[in-house]
């Protein structure tokens, strides 16, 4: 459990102060290729990786110029603009050396929290990973509506986990761990190795930004951590700064703070998403099967819009089905890749006439057997 040497989906948080070279403005090169070079060992032993990477808006505010201290809205956003274009290309410049083709995604929270936005990012999400690409996700800072907020990448890093159902979050940052004290000022200060529950205790060790560049505090991290171990994911906290840093992890030789979900009960990032499911107190609509998807669903398959005989209930894509057998008895619960008059247009048909029917290609499946919980 201390080293990344088990990873097979692995979101790799990085903070500006470790990225950005703090007196030039620029990306350090020498960091990011290095950093790569070990995200390219993870890809070739079959690892999918993600990168939250910050950067976009210090590196923006040095190419235009800006004045030190604080920003405006319209002045963070506008080096945000800038700054995203020249961070893009640097990943793209460094896996590039490595064959590796980078994504650019940008998301806001409410992408990771509003359930459609949800849902269209996790399969784009996991379509580039699918295709042996490398997404680099920044907060959309360029069309935020409200004040750039603290720590976003922090809380942004763990709904990208939860979101694509990995199994490790590393937040590269510029302090190696949680500590029982501020070991700035506290010279008793021990780092904590191992945390199994965020308690009250835990969390009145978190203390603030650690530098001017790092939005985000230690405050944030907890809370990164309670979203990532809450979805089954194990996260680690690791000084960032050196050279090599992410070879350490993969190594077992970093000092780091890890998060570790319950795993002695059965948590993992798909028992913890059909936990979810199946804790929907209210479900949107029913869809009736035959026989045939009865017993493809005891097998443990998808359901197919073959095996579908009736659809009851207005819902959207994403929300939360009934489906039940033609006695009426409820069989599982899911979630529904296909909007209620969509799902009727289809339902008894074969997943290779859904173009012909609804006019779009769409999933083969109604509902996705990692996306349904059999009762």
């Amino acid at each position: 459990m201390t080293s990344l040497q088990d990873a097979k989906r692995l979101v790799v948080k990085i903070g500006s102060s470790i990225l950005v070279d703090e007196a030039r403005g620029e990306v350090r090169r020498d960091w990011l290729e290095n950093l790569t070079d070990d995200v390219a060992r993870l890809h070739e032993r079959g690892c999918e990786v993600v990168l939250v990477s910050s950067g976009a808006i210090r590196l923006g505010r040095t190419h235009l110029g800006l004045p030190a201290g604080p920003l405006k809205l319209e002045e963070s956003q506008a080096a945000a603009a800038t700054g995203q274009i020249r961070l893009a290309h640097a990943y793209q410049e460094a896996l590039a050396r490595h064959g590796i083709t980078v994504a650019q995604v940008l998301l806001t929270l409410d992408d990771s929290e509003e359930r459609r936005r949800y849902l269209n990012a996790r399969q784009t999400m996991g379509t580039l990973l699918s295709m042996k690409a490398v997404p680099v996700i920044n907060e959309n800072d360029t069309v935020a509506t409200d004040e750039i907020r603290f720590g976003d990448n922090d809380r942004l890093s763990a709904r990208v986990a939860e979101m694509i159902s990995a199994d490790t979050l590393v937040l590269l940052s510029d302090i190696d761990g949680l500590y029982t004290g501020d070991p700035r000022t506290d010279s008793s200060a021990r780092l904590i190795p191992e945390v199994r529950e965020i308690t009250p205790e835990i969390e009145a060790m978190a203390g603030g930004a650690a530098s001017e560049l790092s939005n985000g505090g230690m405050a944030t991290k907890l809370i990164a951590g309670r979203i990532a171990m809450a979805a089954g994911c194990r996260m680690v906290i690791a000084d960032g700064r050196a050279v090599g840093a992410l070879g350490g992890l993969i190594m077992g030789s970093a000092r780091c703070s890890w998060f570790l979900p319950d795993y002695e009960n059965g948590v993992s990032p798909l028992s913890a998403r059909k936990k979810w499911i199946k804790g929907s107190l209210k479900t949107a609509g029913t869809l009736t099967v035959d026989d045939g998807a009865v017993r493809a669903l005891a097998a443990g398959k998808s359901l197919l819009p073959a095996g579908i005989t009736r659809v009851d209930g207005e819902f959207r894509r994403g929300d939360v089905v009934d489906v039940r057998d033609r006695v009426g008895r409820v069989l599982a619960r899911g979630l529904v890749a296909y909007a209620a008059d969509d799902a009727r247009r289809i339902a008894g048909r074969k997943s290779a006439e859904i173009e012909r029917l609804l006019g779009f290609r769409g999933r083969d499946e109604m509902v996705h057997r990692d996306d349904l919980v059999v009762e």
